[in-house]
Protein backbone atom coordinates (compact mmCIF):
# COMPACT_ATOMS: atom_id res chain seq x y z
CA UNK A 1 0.00 0.00 0.00
CA UNK A 2 1.14 3.34 -1.10
CA UNK A 3 2.04 5.82 2.18
CA UNK A 4 -0.29 8.74 2.28
CA UNK A 5 1.57 11.01 5.29
CA UNK A 6 4.86 11.97 5.58
CA UNK A 7 7.35 10.16 8.16
CA UNK A 8 7.38 13.18 10.62
CA UNK A 9 8.93 11.62 13.45
CA UNK A 10 12.16 11.12 12.71
CA UNK A 11 12.31 14.28 12.14
CA UNK A 12 11.00 15.52 15.16
CA UNK A 13 13.32 13.47 17.37
CA UNK A 14 16.54 14.70 15.46
CA UNK A 15 15.34 18.51 15.71
CA UNK A 16 14.91 18.04 19.18
CA UNK A 17 18.23 16.63 19.80
CA UNK A 18 19.81 19.08 17.55
CA UNK A 19 19.04 21.51 20.42
CA UNK A 20 19.77 19.41 23.08
CA UNK A 21 23.30 18.43 22.09
CA UNK A 22 23.80 22.19 20.97
CA UNK A 23 23.45 22.97 24.73
CA UNK A 24 25.53 19.98 25.76
CA UNK A 25 28.43 21.09 23.09
CA UNK A 26 28.77 24.58 23.57
CA UNK A 27 28.56 24.07 27.71
CA UNK A 28 31.74 22.09 27.04
CA UNK A 29 33.13 24.67 25.30
CA UNK A 30 32.53 27.28 27.86
CA UNK A 31 33.93 25.14 30.32
CA UNK A 32 37.06 24.61 27.88
CA UNK A 33 37.49 28.44 27.43
CA UNK A 34 37.36 29.22 31.10
CA UNK A 35 40.21 26.80 31.58
CA UNK A 36 42.43 28.48 29.13
CA UNK A 37 41.99 31.43 31.62
CA UNK A 38 41.56 29.18 35.27
CA UNK A 39 43.67 26.21 34.59
CA UNK A 40 43.38 24.85 38.09
CA UNK A 41 39.46 25.41 38.70
CA UNK A 42 38.12 21.79 37.96
CA UNK A 43 40.65 20.65 40.50
CA UNK A 44 37.91 21.77 43.02
CA UNK A 45 35.56 18.17 41.49
CA UNK A 46 38.16 16.09 43.41
CA UNK A 47 38.37 12.82 42.10
CA UNK A 48 36.17 14.20 38.58
CA UNK A 49 39.04 16.24 37.41
CA UNK A 50 41.36 14.13 35.94
CA UNK A 51 38.10 13.50 33.60
CA UNK A 52 37.33 16.94 33.09
CA UNK A 53 40.80 18.27 32.20
CA UNK A 54 40.97 20.24 29.08
CA UNK A 55 43.05 17.38 27.26
CA UNK A 56 40.16 15.38 27.64
CA UNK A 57 36.86 18.20 27.29
CA UNK A 58 38.68 19.35 24.16
CA UNK A 59 37.98 16.22 21.80
CA UNK A 60 34.99 15.95 23.42
CA UNK A 61 33.73 19.54 22.64
CA UNK A 62 34.59 19.16 19.51
CA UNK A 63 32.53 15.94 18.50
CA UNK A 64 29.70 17.32 19.85
CA UNK A 65 29.27 20.03 18.48
CA UNK A 66 30.13 18.66 14.89
CA UNK A 67 28.69 15.44 14.85
CA UNK A 68 26.14 15.48 17.74
CA UNK A 69 24.83 19.39 17.09
CA UNK A 70 25.46 19.72 14.04
CA UNK A 71 24.64 15.62 12.59
CA UNK A 72 21.40 15.74 14.12
CA UNK A 73 20.31 19.05 12.62
CA UNK A 74 21.69 17.84 9.14
CA UNK A 75 19.82 14.43 9.55
CA UNK A 76 16.59 16.23 10.90
CA UNK A 77 17.09 18.65 7.66
CA UNK A 78 17.78 16.35 5.38
CA UNK A 79 15.01 13.65 5.88
CA UNK A 80 12.57 16.42 5.73
CA UNK A 81 14.07 17.94 2.70
CA UNK A 82 14.20 15.03 0.68
CA UNK A 83 10.95 13.83 1.30
CA UNK A 84 9.08 17.49 0.62
CA UNK A 85 10.64 17.93 -2.54
CA UNK A 86 10.83 14.31 -4.06
CA UNK A 87 6.91 13.97 -2.75
CA UNK A 88 7.38 11.07 -0.85
CA UNK A 89 7.73 9.19 2.65
CA UNK A 90 10.97 8.19 3.36
CA UNK A 91 11.97 5.03 2.15
CA UNK A 92 11.47 2.61 5.84
CA UNK A 93 10.10 3.71 8.70
CA UNK A 94 12.30 1.12 10.52
CA UNK A 95 15.97 2.18 8.90
CA UNK A 96 15.05 5.87 10.00
CA UNK A 97 14.66 4.60 13.93
CA UNK A 98 17.88 2.36 13.76
CA UNK A 99 19.29 5.50 12.08
CA UNK A 100 18.52 7.76 15.08
CA UNK A 101 18.36 5.47 17.88
CA UNK A 102 21.95 4.48 16.45
CA UNK A 103 23.42 7.86 15.91
CA UNK A 104 22.50 8.89 19.44
CA UNK A 105 24.06 5.52 21.04
CA UNK A 106 27.35 6.97 18.83
CA UNK A 107 27.06 10.16 20.65
CA UNK A 108 27.05 8.51 24.77
CA UNK A 109 29.70 6.22 23.73
CA UNK A 110 31.30 9.20 22.25
CA UNK A 111 30.78 11.56 25.31
CA UNK A 112 31.70 8.54 27.63
CA UNK A 113 35.08 6.88 26.19
CA UNK A 114 36.57 10.84 25.47
CA UNK A 115 36.28 11.78 29.17
CA UNK A 116 37.93 8.74 30.05
CA UNK A 117 40.97 9.09 27.68
CA UNK A 118 39.63 6.60 25.25
CA UNK A 119 40.81 9.03 22.57
CA UNK A 120 40.76 7.93 19.32
CA UNK A 121 44.52 9.18 18.30
CA UNK A 122 45.90 8.40 15.10
CA UNK A 123 49.21 5.83 16.73
CA UNK A 124 47.81 4.33 19.10
CA UNK A 125 43.67 4.14 20.07
CA UNK A 126 41.49 2.16 22.11
CA UNK A 127 37.76 1.39 21.83
CA UNK A 128 38.17 2.98 18.50
CA UNK A 129 37.60 0.41 15.96
CA UNK A 130 34.52 -0.86 17.57
CA UNK A 131 32.85 2.72 17.61
CA UNK A 132 34.38 3.06 14.09
CA UNK A 133 32.48 0.47 12.75
CA UNK A 134 29.03 0.94 14.50
CA UNK A 135 29.74 4.64 12.80
CA UNK A 136 29.50 2.75 9.34
CA UNK A 137 26.77 0.44 10.22
CA UNK A 138 25.06 3.66 10.69
CA UNK A 139 26.06 5.52 7.88
CA UNK A 140 25.33 2.63 5.85
CA UNK A 141 21.83 2.83 6.33
CA UNK A 142 21.45 6.12 6.31
CA UNK A 143 22.80 6.24 2.98
CA UNK A 144 20.26 3.84 1.79
CA UNK A 145 17.08 5.30 3.60
CA UNK A 146 17.91 9.04 2.05
CA UNK A 147 19.47 7.73 -1.07
CA UNK A 148 16.66 5.16 -1.69
CA UNK A 149 13.97 7.98 -0.72
CA UNK A 150 15.20 10.01 -3.74
CA UNK A 151 14.59 6.67 -6.45
CA UNK A 152 11.13 6.20 -4.95
CA UNK A 153 10.50 9.45 -5.81
CA UNK A 154 7.19 10.87 -7.37
CA UNK A 155 8.93 14.13 -8.79
CA UNK A 156 10.90 13.56 -11.99
CA UNK A 157 12.91 16.30 -10.84
CA UNK A 158 15.91 16.29 -8.01
CA UNK A 159 15.81 19.63 -6.64
CA UNK A 160 19.51 20.88 -5.72
CA UNK A 161 19.75 20.84 -1.96
CA UNK A 162 19.63 16.94 -2.37
CA UNK A 163 22.42 17.29 -4.62
CA UNK A 164 24.42 18.54 -1.92
CA UNK A 165 23.04 16.12 0.47
CA UNK A 166 23.67 13.28 -1.61
CA UNK A 167 27.04 14.31 -2.12
CA UNK A 168 27.92 15.05 1.78
CA UNK A 169 26.58 11.42 2.76
CA UNK A 170 28.45 9.35 0.08
CA UNK A 171 31.83 11.57 0.70
CA UNK A 172 31.56 11.28 4.53
CA UNK A 173 31.49 7.50 4.00
CA UNK A 174 34.67 7.62 2.05
CA UNK A 175 36.67 10.06 4.02
CA UNK A 176 35.59 7.45 7.42
CA UNK A 177 36.74 4.34 5.66
CA UNK A 178 39.89 5.39 4.50
CA UNK A 179 40.71 7.49 7.76
CA UNK A 180 39.77 5.09 10.45
CA UNK A 181 41.52 1.99 9.02
CA UNK A 182 43.25 0.16 11.89
CA UNK A 183 45.11 -2.45 12.72
CA UNK A 184 43.23 -4.50 15.66
CA UNK A 185 46.25 -5.55 18.04
CA UNK A 186 44.33 -9.28 18.04
CA UNK A 187 45.89 -9.44 14.68
CA UNK A 188 49.49 -9.05 15.89
CA UNK A 189 48.96 -11.66 18.58
CA UNK A 190 47.44 -9.82 21.43
CA UNK A 191 44.34 -11.98 22.58
CA UNK A 192 43.93 -10.42 25.73
CA UNK A 193 40.41 -8.71 26.14
CA UNK A 194 42.06 -5.34 26.06
CA UNK A 195 43.78 -6.45 22.88
CA UNK A 196 40.66 -6.49 21.23
CA UNK A 197 40.10 -3.27 21.72
CA UNK A 198 43.19 -1.45 21.09
CA UNK A 199 44.44 -0.77 17.29
CA UNK A 200 47.46 0.84 15.43
CA UNK A 201 46.85 3.70 12.59
CA UNK A 202 47.42 1.37 9.03
CA UNK A 203 49.00 4.59 8.08
CA UNK A 204 52.53 5.71 9.78
CA UNK A 205 54.63 9.44 9.64
CA UNK A 206 54.10 11.77 7.08
CA UNK A 207 51.67 9.20 5.38
CA UNK A 208 49.27 9.31 8.36
CA UNK A 209 49.47 13.24 8.15
CA UNK A 210 48.19 13.34 5.15
CA UNK A 211 44.96 10.98 5.55
CA UNK A 212 44.28 12.50 8.42
CA UNK A 213 44.26 16.33 6.61
CA UNK A 214 42.79 14.79 4.07
CA UNK A 215 40.41 13.76 5.88
CA UNK A 216 40.13 16.97 8.65
CA UNK A 217 39.69 18.77 5.86
CA UNK A 218 37.01 17.26 3.75
CA UNK A 219 35.06 16.74 7.05
CA UNK A 220 35.28 20.19 7.06
CA UNK A 221 34.20 20.39 3.32
CA UNK A 222 31.61 18.02 3.15
CA UNK A 223 30.35 17.61 6.67
CA UNK A 224 30.33 21.25 6.90
CA UNK A 225 29.92 22.95 4.00
CA UNK A 226 28.19 20.94 1.63
CA UNK A 227 25.56 19.58 3.82
CA UNK A 228 25.10 23.05 5.06
CA UNK A 229 24.45 24.66 1.39
CA UNK A 230 21.80 21.88 1.38
CA UNK A 231 20.26 23.08 4.16
CA UNK A 232 20.76 26.31 2.87
CA UNK A 233 19.47 25.67 -0.44
CA UNK A 234 16.19 24.85 0.61
CA UNK A 235 15.47 27.09 4.17
CA UNK A 236 16.26 30.27 2.59
CA UNK A 237 13.94 30.42 -0.82
CA UNK A 238 10.99 28.53 1.86
CA UNK A 239 11.42 31.68 4.29
CA UNK A 240 12.22 34.17 2.12
CA UNK A 241 9.09 32.70 -0.47
CA UNK A 242 11.45 33.15 -3.44
CA UNK A 243 12.82 31.13 -5.45
CA UNK A 244 16.70 30.69 -5.44
CA UNK A 245 18.03 33.38 -7.18
CA UNK A 246 19.65 31.15 -10.26
CA UNK A 247 19.16 27.74 -10.64
CA UNK A 248 22.10 27.76 -13.07
CA UNK A 249 24.71 28.95 -10.27
CA UNK A 250 23.48 26.26 -8.35
CA UNK A 251 24.74 23.56 -10.11
CA UNK A 252 27.91 24.93 -11.23
CA UNK A 253 28.09 25.80 -7.17
CA UNK A 254 27.55 22.15 -6.81
CA UNK A 255 30.10 20.62 -8.90
CA UNK A 256 33.04 23.46 -8.94
CA UNK A 257 32.84 23.28 -5.01
CA UNK A 258 32.75 19.16 -4.60
CA UNK A 259 35.85 18.81 -6.77
CA UNK A 260 38.08 21.32 -5.83
CA UNK A 261 37.70 20.98 -1.97
CA UNK A 262 38.84 17.13 -1.89
CA UNK A 263 42.35 18.53 -3.19
CA UNK A 264 42.82 21.33 -0.56
CA UNK A 265 43.66 19.36 2.21
CA UNK A 266 47.57 19.84 2.40
CA UNK A 267 47.07 23.19 3.41
CA UNK A 268 46.43 22.03 6.95
CA UNK A 269 50.80 20.91 6.33
CA UNK A 270 52.37 23.89 5.62
CA UNK A 271 55.88 24.22 6.63
CA UNK A 272 55.95 20.30 7.45
CA UNK A 273 57.81 17.30 6.49
CA UNK A 274 55.11 16.79 3.80
CA UNK A 275 56.89 17.41 0.19
CA UNK A 276 56.51 20.71 -0.83
CA UNK A 277 54.95 19.90 -4.35
CA UNK A 278 51.94 18.40 -2.38
CA UNK A 279 51.68 21.50 -0.30
CA UNK A 280 51.44 23.69 -2.96
CA UNK A 281 49.09 21.57 -4.68
CA UNK A 282 46.96 22.11 -1.30
CA UNK A 283 47.70 26.28 -1.87
CA UNK A 284 46.27 26.32 -5.14
CA UNK A 285 43.49 24.45 -5.07
CA UNK A 286 41.97 26.73 -1.80
CA UNK A 287 42.98 29.53 -3.40
CA UNK A 288 40.57 28.52 -6.46
CA UNK A 289 37.94 27.17 -3.61
CA UNK A 290 36.75 31.12 -3.19
CA UNK A 291 35.16 31.24 -6.47
CA UNK A 292 32.62 28.31 -6.25
CA UNK A 293 32.34 29.78 -2.05
CA UNK A 294 31.45 32.92 -3.06
CA UNK A 295 29.24 32.26 -6.04
CA UNK A 296 27.18 29.91 -3.60
CA UNK A 297 26.71 32.84 -0.62
CA UNK A 298 25.33 35.53 -3.54
CA UNK A 299 23.15 32.83 -4.90
CA UNK A 300 21.82 32.77 -1.69
CA UNK A 301 21.75 35.98 -0.41
CA UNK A 302 20.25 37.29 -3.53
CA UNK A 303 17.48 35.23 -3.21
CA UNK A 304 16.24 38.06 -0.99
CA UNK A 305 15.55 40.59 -3.83
CA UNK A 306 12.68 42.16 -3.93
CA UNK A 307 11.70 40.82 -0.41
CA UNK A 308 15.13 42.49 1.80
CA UNK A 309 12.40 43.96 3.52
CA UNK A 310 11.54 41.05 5.64
CA UNK A 311 14.91 41.34 6.83
CA UNK A 312 13.13 44.07 9.04
CA UNK A 313 10.48 41.74 10.75
CA UNK A 314 11.78 38.39 10.31
CA UNK A 315 14.56 36.69 12.85
CA UNK A 316 14.82 33.46 11.33
CA UNK A 317 15.70 34.84 7.86
CA UNK A 318 18.13 37.08 9.71
CA UNK A 319 19.78 33.91 11.47
CA UNK A 320 19.75 31.96 7.37
CA UNK A 321 21.40 35.11 5.70
CA UNK A 322 24.00 36.20 8.51
CA UNK A 323 24.60 32.48 8.35
CA UNK A 324 25.61 33.11 4.85
CA UNK A 325 27.59 35.95 5.61
CA UNK A 326 29.68 34.15 7.52
CA UNK A 327 29.82 31.22 4.81
CA UNK A 328 31.23 34.16 2.85
CA UNK A 329 34.16 35.61 5.24
CA UNK A 330 34.80 32.24 6.52
CA UNK A 331 35.44 31.03 2.78
CA UNK A 332 37.81 33.91 2.15
CA UNK A 333 39.57 33.22 4.93
CA UNK A 334 40.38 30.01 4.51
CA UNK A 335 42.01 30.52 1.21
CA UNK A 336 43.93 33.54 2.08
CA UNK A 337 45.22 31.74 4.90
CA UNK A 338 46.66 28.62 2.82
CA UNK A 339 48.98 31.13 1.21
CA UNK A 340 52.49 30.58 2.60
CA UNK A 341 53.89 33.68 3.42
CA UNK A 342 50.40 34.69 5.11
CA UNK A 343 50.36 30.88 7.19
CA UNK A 344 53.91 31.75 7.85
CA UNK A 345 52.13 33.83 10.56
CA UNK A 346 49.05 32.19 11.48
CA UNK A 347 49.87 28.89 11.83
CA UNK A 348 49.40 27.28 15.01
CA UNK A 349 48.23 30.53 16.51
CA UNK A 350 45.00 31.77 17.50
CA UNK A 351 43.76 32.83 14.48
CA UNK A 352 43.05 29.21 13.55
CA UNK A 353 40.60 29.47 16.61
CA UNK A 354 38.95 32.86 15.25
CA UNK A 355 38.79 31.27 11.40
CA UNK A 356 37.60 27.55 12.78
CA UNK A 357 34.83 29.35 15.06
CA UNK A 358 33.59 31.69 12.46
CA UNK A 359 32.68 28.84 10.57
CA UNK A 360 31.44 26.93 13.08
CA UNK A 361 29.42 29.32 14.83
CA UNK A 362 28.74 31.84 12.51
CA UNK A 363 27.65 29.35 9.69
CA UNK A 364 27.51 26.24 10.51
CA UNK A 365 25.57 26.81 14.17
CA UNK A 366 23.38 29.89 12.66
CA UNK A 367 22.02 28.38 9.61
CA UNK A 368 20.97 25.35 11.67
CA UNK A 369 19.68 27.41 14.20
CA UNK A 370 17.47 29.21 11.58
CA UNK A 371 16.55 25.79 9.93
CA UNK A 372 15.23 24.85 13.36
CA UNK A 373 13.22 27.48 14.41
CA UNK A 374 11.68 26.70 10.89
CA UNK A 375 11.09 23.18 11.29
CA UNK A 376 10.03 22.88 14.77
CA UNK A 377 6.28 24.84 14.55
CA UNK A 378 5.97 22.79 11.42
CA UNK A 379 6.77 19.48 13.06
CA UNK A 380 4.41 20.06 16.07
CA UNK A 381 1.10 21.81 14.69
CA UNK A 382 1.99 25.62 14.80
CA UNK A 383 2.08 28.53 12.87
CA UNK A 384 4.78 29.83 14.64
CA UNK A 385 7.08 29.86 17.51
CA UNK A 386 6.36 30.46 21.03
CA UNK A 387 7.92 33.45 20.73
CA UNK A 388 9.81 35.43 17.99
CA UNK A 389 10.75 37.87 20.23
CA UNK A 390 12.94 35.45 21.76
CA UNK A 391 14.18 34.33 18.35
CA UNK A 392 15.21 38.30 17.76
CA UNK A 393 16.89 38.18 21.26
CA UNK A 394 18.72 34.92 20.17
CA UNK A 395 19.83 35.81 17.03
CA UNK A 396 21.17 39.25 18.83
CA UNK A 397 22.96 37.51 21.33
CA UNK A 398 24.72 35.07 18.88
CA UNK A 399 25.76 37.99 16.29
CA UNK A 400 27.65 39.39 18.91
CA UNK A 401 29.18 36.57 20.87
CA UNK A 402 30.45 35.26 17.35
CA UNK A 403 31.69 39.09 16.86
CA UNK A 404 32.84 39.55 19.81
CA UNK A 405 34.80 36.15 20.17
CA UNK A 406 36.85 35.78 16.39
CA UNK A 407 37.45 39.72 16.68
CA UNK A 408 39.09 38.19 20.29
CA UNK A 409 40.75 35.70 18.43
CA UNK A 410 42.05 37.49 15.20
CA UNK A 411 43.78 39.90 17.49
CA UNK A 412 45.57 37.60 19.78
CA UNK A 413 46.68 35.03 16.68
CA UNK A 414 48.10 38.35 14.76
CA UNK A 415 50.08 39.57 17.99
CA UNK A 416 50.98 36.00 18.98
CA UNK A 417 52.42 34.94 15.29
CA UNK A 418 53.76 38.67 15.90
CA UNK A 419 55.71 37.60 18.89
CA UNK A 420 57.05 33.94 18.08
CA UNK A 421 59.05 35.79 15.04
CA UNK A 422 59.66 38.65 16.51
CA UNK A 423 63.90 38.83 17.26
CA UNK A 424 66.56 40.69 18.54
CA UNK A 425 69.26 42.35 17.05
CA UNK A 426 71.60 39.20 17.88
CA UNK A 427 69.27 37.21 16.57
CA UNK A 428 67.73 35.82 20.02
CA UNK A 429 64.07 35.70 20.35
CA UNK A 430 62.50 38.91 21.79
CA UNK A 431 59.79 37.53 24.18
CA UNK A 432 59.93 33.95 25.65
CA UNK A 433 57.31 31.22 24.84
CA UNK A 434 55.70 31.99 28.47
CA UNK A 435 55.44 35.59 27.80
CA UNK A 436 53.23 35.01 24.62
CA UNK A 437 50.99 33.02 26.57
CA UNK A 438 50.39 35.90 29.40
CA UNK A 439 49.67 38.40 26.51
CA UNK A 440 46.64 35.89 25.25
CA UNK A 441 44.58 36.86 28.80
CA UNK A 442 42.81 39.48 27.97
CA UNK A 443 41.61 37.94 24.59
CA UNK A 444 40.56 34.80 26.56
CA UNK A 445 38.11 36.53 28.40
CA UNK A 446 36.81 38.25 25.79
CA UNK A 447 36.55 34.85 24.05
CA UNK A 448 34.94 33.72 27.29
CA UNK A 449 32.05 36.38 27.33
CA UNK A 450 31.25 35.60 23.91
CA UNK A 451 31.16 31.59 23.73
CA UNK A 452 28.61 32.20 26.80
CA UNK A 453 26.55 34.70 24.67
CA UNK A 454 26.06 31.68 22.11
CA UNK A 455 25.49 29.42 24.79
CA UNK A 456 22.96 31.21 26.67
CA UNK A 457 21.04 31.76 23.19
CA UNK A 458 21.22 28.02 23.20
CA UNK A 459 19.29 28.25 26.35
CA UNK A 460 16.85 30.65 25.16
CA UNK A 461 16.40 28.68 22.18
CA UNK A 462 15.56 25.22 24.18
CA UNK A 463 12.75 27.36 26.45
CA UNK A 464 10.86 28.75 23.18
CA UNK A 465 10.93 24.91 21.66
CA UNK A 466 9.52 23.97 24.89
CA UNK A 467 6.93 25.50 24.79
CA UNK A 468 6.11 25.61 21.01
CA UNK A 469 6.20 21.46 22.24
CA UNK A 470 4.06 22.01 24.95
CA UNK A 471 1.18 24.41 22.89
CA UNK A 472 1.31 22.04 20.01
CA UNK A 473 0.69 18.66 18.74
CA UNK A 474 3.14 16.06 16.95
CA UNK A 475 2.27 15.99 13.27
CA UNK A 476 2.25 12.53 11.90
CA UNK A 477 -0.49 13.14 9.38
CA UNK A 478 0.88 15.59 7.22
CA UNK A 479 -0.35 14.43 3.70
CA UNK A 480 1.67 13.73 0.35
CA UNK A 481 0.68 15.41 -2.82
CA UNK A 482 -0.98 13.26 -5.46
CA UNK A 483 1.72 12.59 -8.08
CA UNK A 484 0.89 14.81 -11.16
CA UNK A 485 1.37 13.18 -14.46
CA UNK A 486 2.24 14.39 -17.90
Amino acid sequence: MEATTYNYKVVRQFTVMTVVWGIVGMLVGVLIAAQLIWPTFTEALGPLAPYLSYGRLRPLHTNAVIFAFGGCGLFAASLYVVQRTCQTRLLSDGLAAFVFWGWQLVIVLAAVSLPLGLTSGKEYAELEWPIDLLITVIWVAYAVLYLGTIMIRKTQHIYVANWFFGAYIITIALLHLVNSAELPWILGGDTTLMGMFRSYSAYAGVQDAMVQWWYGHNAVGFFLTTAFLGMMYYFVPKQAGRPIYSYRLSIVHFWALNFIYMWAGPHHLLYTALPDWAQSLGMVFSLMLLAPSWGGMMNGIMTLSGVWHKLRTDPILKFLIVALSFYGMSTFEGPMMSVKTVNALSHYTEWNIAHVHSGALGWVAMITIGSMYYLIPRLFGREEMYSTRLINVHFWWSTIGVVLYIAAMWIAGVAQGLMWRATNDDGTLTYSFAQSVSAMYPFYYVRLIGGTMFFAGMLLMAYNMWKTIAAGKAVNDARIPEAVHA
